[in-house]
């Protein structure tokens, strides 16, 4: 597996620096007539690859069906951040294999039921899904129920698990990928205190019952306690699961990080989704900085030092082709943890604004992580707060 998905976190790179470039022209909803890039002048037959951003959303199939659906979380589809990057990795792999594709949201936006889940992924069955991809935890429960009912679909289960029935039998239709969170987490507060910062903040979505947010949550604070101690400095660290339910942007929320910039702190780490538009905003408004998440999102603000990422692109489409393959046998019933040993999760070296703390640093820090020398505790506890030492002062608010 390490060696098909070495190339996760290059290829989350590249899909998100050219993402966030825009449209050269207006998009029709045909996806084969998606405008491309300038052809390169170093090679001038040769056209620069398609990218996300220049794939429509939506298109029309000539039979009316759609064999790649992909079903959301909470929060908006283009949230610059998690569905987002798990959609642009369907639309990839679609427009590059010649296959419908379609997205599915939940009725009910951030107040989604279970029920309201299933009928999505029953509405992409109805629609000829032959691989469904569903970002986010809370989508277990319905997720179990379609994948029974379903057999002949392929589920991908971004951020979640392996499932089974309550007999025990695995269901060997749905993969479960997941990522190590807390070493990207780790690798961002890590590189802060290095940088300098010494107040920190986190916000984080889901309510503190995400695990990926969780393990995003602990391992910047063991990243800054670690640098903390090498620096022999004192770190502060405010956190915060308030006003992050919905993985929204809320007027509430952007109060608060107004508050804590107000109060001293210098850079939060903005862990969920479209929280990060209300956390980049108050950033804006007092001169501060933030640390993006799961994608690159210096491009979205000026106020982005860097991001903690994790390859959801490149991971979602080397699902997808698993089914298209047929080697949906490597992955169908498993669980799946893509981290630094298979280049899934890391920082965006080309464009943080990091100046004192070089690529080489990093690189060998995440080598450490890589090779195993270097192993970050995933199992976040209860509370926070207890991850506290001599030099770290961690605050729930």
């Amino acid at each position: 597996m390490k060696k098909i998905i070495a190339l996760f976190l290059i290829l989350a790179l590249i899909f998100t620096v050219v993402a966030c470039k825009g449209n050269e022209g207006e998009q029709t909803d045909d996806p084969s007539d998606a405008v491309v890039d300038p052809v390169d002048p170093a090679d001038p037959d040769e056209p620069d690859p398609v990218t996300a951003d220049q794939i429509p959303d939506t298109m029309t199939s000539d039979d009316g069906t759609y064999k790649i659906a992909f079903v959301t979380d909470v929060g908006q589809l283009k949230d610059k951040s998690f569905n987002q990057g798990t959609w642009d990795g369907c639309k990839l792999y679609a427009y590059n294999n010649g296959l419908s594709y379609k997205y599915y949201q939940p009725a009910n936006g951030d107040q989604a039921t279970d029920d309201d889940r299933y009928d999505a992924m029953k509405a992409a069955v109805d629609g000829g899904a032959e691989i469904i991809v569903c970002a986010g935890f809370m989508q277990g429960t319905a997720l179990t129920q379609a994948a029974a009912e379903f057999t002949d679909v392929k589920f991908v289960f971004i951020d979640g698990w392996a499932l089974s029935l309550e007999d025990g039998t695995v269901l060997e239709n749905v993969a479960g990928i997941a990522f190590k969170e807390e070493q990207a987490g780790y690798l961002a507060g890590y590189a802060v205190v290095k940088e300098g910062y010494t107040k920190l903040g986190f916000t984080g979505g889901g309510g503190g019952t995400n695990p990926a947010c969780c393990r995003y949550g602990y391992g910047f604070v063991l990243g800054a306690k670690a640098a903390a101690a090498e620096l022999n400095v004192e770190v502060a660290i405010n956190y915060s699961w308030q006003y992050g339910a919905s993985f929204s942007a809320s007027a509430e929320l952007q109060t608060m990080a107004n508050g804590w910039y107000a109060a001293g702190t210098e850079i939060i780490f903005a862990c969920g989704g479209s929280m990060f538009s209300s956390v980049a905003a108050a950033a804006a408004e007092n001169d501060a900085k933030v640390v993006g998440v799961d994608v690159d999102q210096s491009f979205e603000s000026e106020t982005v030092v860097t991001s903690a990422m994790k390859g959801l692109s490149a991971a979602t489409s080397w699902s997808i082709e698993k089914l298209y393959t047929d080697a949906w046998a490597d992955i169908g019933g498993q669980n799946i943890s893509l981290g630094a040993a298979e280049d899934a999760v890391g920082l965006p070296t080309a464009t943080w604004s990091l100046a004192n703390w070089s690529v080489d640093e990093y690189t060998a820090v995440f080598n450490a992580m890589k090779d195993g020398s270097l192993v970050i505790d995933a199992n976040y506890p209860e509370d926070i707060t207890t991850a506290s030492d001599d030099l770290v002062t961690i605050t729930l608010i």
